[in-house]
């Protein structure tokens, strides 16, 4: 299975153009993907529905979007009737695969006397996957400011993760009734999951090892049994390799978007790399294939 996760910067390239063609090509072949900053009904990007713009141009995917910023859009017409539309920015799953059950979190938010901080999210989808085994994938968008603001918000997903077995998906029991159900599924909440996106720090943060577990000068890195791995890493490259980012806050740029896998996926890791020649964005399509 083919995934890939890319923040797209709403469709802004480094040419500064607009172009979200060319962010759907940059994805093609993908089984799963997870997107960041996608946003619908702003101005800068001529009001265009990108989730909706997006999913046309990926017609073989079914697909979710979870909002983290949603404000007033609305038009009153000239006959009185209101055009309903939601200023948004969020996140997106898109899936060969039905997604089977989906949740969006919002997560912890500094609020901030002068430096700007948005609300972010992360959205969560489970699917099958081609070997019919149960996965959940969350694309990510932690904070921009710093490592300080996006503490709680790694807390919080780890949170998620822990819980998410334990809650099960949106009903559960045997005693459902039938008019609810409409005789669907409500879906299984596995326990291993994919952790895909923009995190907003580098390997040397903390917070990348309260993700995938402490360093160790004499043994390395220390994964726990219930933890993540970083597939990167885990498919042969460093830490401190690779490039998925440069903007005016990175000098140099750095790998900041990550694929962390619950640890009981990590023998299924075949492959992970980084795009570096797609141009669509300000970050770059980060790949990883899974024998699952």
């Amino acid at each position: 299975m083919l995934c890939v996760s890319y923040n797209i910067q709403y469709g802004t390239g480094r040419d500064g153009c607009v172009d979200l063609p060319r962010i759907a090509r940059s994805l093609a072949g993908a089984d799963l993907i997870a997107l960041q900053e996608v946003e619908r009904h702003a101005q800068r990007t001529g009001m265009v529905d990108q989730a909706e713009a997006l999913a046309g141009l990926l017609p073989g995917y079914h697909w979710v979007y979870g909002a983290g910023l949603d404000l007033h859009a609305d038009v009153l017409r000239a006959d009185g009737t209101v055009l309903q539309r939601r200023r948004q920015f969020g996140n997106m799953l898109l899936s060969r695969s039905p997604i089977l059950n989906a949740r969006n979190h919002l997560l912890p938010k500094m609020g901030t006397l002068r430096q700007f901080s948005l609300q972010r999210s992360a959205l969560e989808g489970v699917i099958l996957t081609p070997l019919g085994r149960a996965l959940r994938v969350v694309s990510v968008h932690l904070s921009h400011l710093s490592d300080a603001d996006r503490e709680d918000q790694v807390l919080r997903l780890l949170a998620l993760h822990k819980g998410a077995y334990d809650e099960g998906p949106g009903w559960c029991g045997s005693t459902v009734k039938a008019d609810f159900s409409e005789s669907i599924d409500a879906g299984p909440m596995p326990r291993e999951a994919l952790l895909m996106g923009d995190f907003n720090f580098s390997a040397r943060s903390s917070l990348y090892a309260r993700i995938v577990g402490p360093w160790s000068p004499a043994y390395g890195r220390m994964n726990t049994r219930d933890g993540f791995v970083d597939t990167w890493v885990e498919a042969g490259h460093r830490e401190d390799e690779g490039i998925t980012c440069r903007n005016g806050s990175l000098e140099d740029g750095e790998r900041i978007d990550y694929c962390f896998a619950s640890t009981d996926l990590a023998s299924s890791l075949r492959r992970a790399w980084i795009d570096s020649e797609a141009a669509g964005s300000d970050h770059q399509p980060i790949w990883v294939e899974l024998a699952v």
